[in-house]
């Protein structure tokens, strides 16, 4: 079992700067690798970042590449996305999630076996 939390979700303006953080206690936590995804009212789930177990390698979806940093601290258990730039399209329901599996690319929601229960990130126009 694996259990997520995040935080640092909330309400800013375009062009702000926002961080989330993703607590993760149970198994090891260099032994599996985890993503962030999100939910805008109306739509479907999507991933927006990914990171290797080991940090090496990452994925970031179109929409956030070169504005979105995502990075995680084994010493502390925690994952976390910068985002920069931020954009009223980027409302939406912040979801960090756990995986073991060996992932395709874009990284899909069912290779996925732990889930936070997520964070609203809300910017305003």
């Amino acid at each position: 079992q694996v259990q997520l939390v995040e935080s640092g979700g909330g309400l800013v303006q375009a062009g702000d700067s926002l961080s989330l953080s993703c607590a993760a206690s149970g198994r090891p936590f260099s032994r599996y690798g985890m993503g962030w995804f999100r939910q805008a009212p109306g739509k479907d789930r999507e991933v927006v970042a990914h990171i290797g177990w080991s940090g090496s390698s990452v994925y970031y979806a179109d929409s956030v590449k070169g504005r979105f940093t995502i990075s995680r601290d084994a010493a502390k258990n925690t994952m976390y996305l910068q985002m920069n730039s931020l954009k009223p399209e980027d409302t939406a329901v912040y979801y960090c999630a756990a995986s073991f599996r060996s992932l395709t690319y874009p990284p899909r929601e069912y290779e996925y076996e732990y889930w936070g229960q997520g964070t609203q990130v809300t910017v305003s126009s």
